[in-house]
């Protein structure tokens, strides 16, 4: 019998049945698709010289170069800001407040390592927190000034005034000291939590609500969201916001040894901030209505800077700052910067903002309902076309807004994590036409999953690749990414005493085949196929490989089954390994109907599957 051709649609198809999605692939798993045909997917190496780990959960990492140039790395994360510059980290997370000399004393326990700390007035610190030190003197044994004088994390608040952290050695009976009388102590803004809760019904709400024992409101809940940074140029500096808390600016020309400042009169409260082109005003979005005074934060407020000037937000008749509310849904939840204007996306719908000029500065027009986005980071613009994810779908803004037909919807919604939703994130990655969705599955709290649609050829693919944050090429020639290792305890870039679990770490992407030295596992499944509708059972004699750009080993398994609900078996003869020399391979693979599969799991591997030729024939039914 003559050899037929096997050839799949590509993308993959969730939407479908096993069965009804012949002719097309039904799972894979870092495997994209371009110019129609399915590949693995590019590998991954440590960014920098060395691998390094960084305290916390990123929620943001952002590229950019200063006036010379010179290349910058921001990256926040649920406990710091860091910046890399020049083949090093630094840790450029703002200070809260900073004691006077003496207000601080220590008391520690022979016998122990844990230190109380004191301080005169309210310290108004959180359970791990970050607190340096300076100007202690020794208590007189073990707890010299070198142990006290570092950076700590707050193991226990015991009270208003006072807290503990654990130090590195073991006090004695020779500790008896209060560290001096000129303790300075500098403690860093409070961290946020790298898990969301939400909760409704008993013990919820303000204190008085209801009565003990009785469940609230539907209304009343607690709702804890993990923490998310926004990143934007003004010039070569930085504008840090704190999503949901206050702004910061990194000056780039002090140096990387200085720490990010809160922006005098801009909003204290905000949950999402940006820079507008070209007129450079700072917008600040889900704002205060009054600067300065966090009680007033409006949801769905927005409110811009005067032009060229980050550090006026009350409007005069002589400056061009102002404000907007808008009106279609609860909260404004993210904004991109687009085609001729700035888009802005609430939880369920789309707005406009467009520079006028005076008097009015900027101009406001809703441009879609029933499409809002579900969280700070799912919304990306490529070349004037908005691309963002929802609660229940995936959209398109190219003029009017469209939801964007997908193959894998109901796999991705149906079994998303929707209290985690503020993690989703989304990453352009030009030199392969995607726009790829991180996610958190539905039994996890961090994000486990992707979902990536290559806008040129208009096909989705579907994987397990973890990253938290994305920054595409531009600044420098690979994308990068994180990964988050919540139990990992690595050492970091400097020394903090007592810190707990959660590191992450930054890869270039799309560099090389593996991941850093060692295999990926990639593969991608095809729909069953049989033959005359699937009347007879049919036998599969020999299959003709076709590969290219073929590197290493790769295998090839059939599965086989009599009907659509049966459970699949492998052929006799699996796994069929195909070698870069590989002409054909004989098989024993007999049933009504076959998936195939394509695997490779070795390291250097490198393949694109082209079309299989494949001897089949019908069988008997016995």
């Amino acid at each position: 019998m003559a050899y037929a051709r096997l050839a799949f649609r590509p993308g993959i198809d969730k939407q479908n049945t096993e069965y009804g999605a012949e002719g097309g692939w039904i799972d894979s798993d870092y495997v994209r698709f371009r110019y129609g045909l399915p590949e693995k997917i590019g590998g991954w190496t440590k960014f920098g010289d060395t691998k390094t780990y960084l305290v916390g959960l990123a929620s943001r990492i952002y590229a950019w170069n200063d006036l010379n140039s010179a290349p910058y790395v921001v990256l926040g994360t649920t406990r710091k800001l860091y910046v890399a510059y020049g083949g090093g980290w630094y840790d450029i997370t703002p200070i809260r407040e900073t004691t006077d000399p003496g207000d601080i004393t220590f008391a520690a326990t022979d016998g122990s390592s844990g230190v109380v700390v004191t301080q005169t007035s309210a310290h108004g610190a959180s359970l791990g927190d970050f607190v340096t030190f300076t100007d202690a003197a020794s208590l007189g044994g073990l707890v010299t000034a070198d142990v006290l004088n570092q950076e700590y994390e707050i193991q226990e608040i015991l009270s208003a005034t006072t807290y503990r952290i654990t130090v590195p050695v073991t006090a004695n009976a020779s500790d008896v000291g209060n560290g001096g009388g000129s303790t300075v102590a500098a403690y860093q803004i409070t961290v946020g939590t790298d898990i969301s809760y939400f909760d409704y019904g008993w013990g919820v709400g303000t204190w008085g609500l209801s009565t003990w024992g009785t469940a609230r409101p539907g209304s009343a809940a607690n709702v804890l969201t993990s923490r998310v940074w926004q990143f934007d140029n003004f010039g070569e500096d930085l504008v840090c916001q704190l999503v949901g808390g206050a702004i910061y600016l990194w000056d780039t020309s002090a140096g990387v040894n200085q720490r990010a400042q809160a922006i005098a009169g801009a909003p204290t409260k905000s949950d999402f901030a940006l820079v507008s082109t070209p007129d450079r005003h700072l917008v600040c979005l889900g704002t205060e209505t009054t600067v300065g005074n966090p009680a007033t934060q409006d949801p769905m407020f927005v409110r811009f800077s005067n032009q060229e000037d980050l550090n006026t937000f009350t409007e005069t008749a002589t400056n061009t700052a102002g404000g907007q509310r808008l009106t279609d849904g609860s909260k404004i939840v993210s904004a991109i910067r687009s085609r001729g204007q700035i888009l802005i996306f609430t939880d369920t719908s789309i707005h406009g903002m467009q520079y006028v000029g005076p008097p009015y500065t900027f101009g406001f027009q809703q441009l879609g309902v029933n499409c809002g986005c579900i969280s700070p980071h799912a919304a990306a613009d490529v070349n004037g076309l908005a691309f963002w994810m929802g609660t229940n779908a995936f959209y398109l803004f190219d003029g009017t807004v469209k939801k964007l037909p997908c193959t894998v919807q109901d796999y991705v919604f149906k079994d998303i994590n929707l209290v985690q939703g503020s993690k989703c994130h989304v990453g352009v990655n030009s030199q392969f036409n995607e726009v790829t969705w991180w996610y958190c599955s539905f039994t996890s709290d961090y994000v486990d999953r992707f979902v990536s649609y290559n806008y040129l050829e208009n096909v989705w693919s579907v994987g397990s690749l973890a990253r938290t944050s994305w920054a595409d090429v531009g600044t420098f020639s690979k994308p990068l990414a994180v990964q988050y290792l919540p139990n990992s305890t690595e050492a970091t870039i400097s020394t903090i005493q007592g810190l707990t679990a959660g590191r992450c770490t930054v890869y270039n992407q799309e560099d090389g085949m593996n991941a850093e030295d060692q295999a990926i596992t990639a593969y991608i499944q095809s729909g069953y196929f049989d033959i005359a509708e699937g009347d007879n059972m049919l036998l599969m004699k020999r299959f003709i490989p076709d590969f290219k750009e073929q590197e290493g080993n790769l295998t090839v398994r059939l599965l086989l089954r009599a009907y659509p609900q049966a459970t699949a078996s492998p052929s006799s003869l699996d796994p069929y390994v195909i070698t870069p020399t590989t002409q054909k391979v004989d098989t024993r693979a007999r049933g009504r109907q076959i998936s195939l599969k394509i695997e490779s799991d070795e390291v250097d591997t490198k393949w694109r599957y082209g079309t299989l030729r494949v001897d089949v024939q019908p069988d008997g039914l016995r």
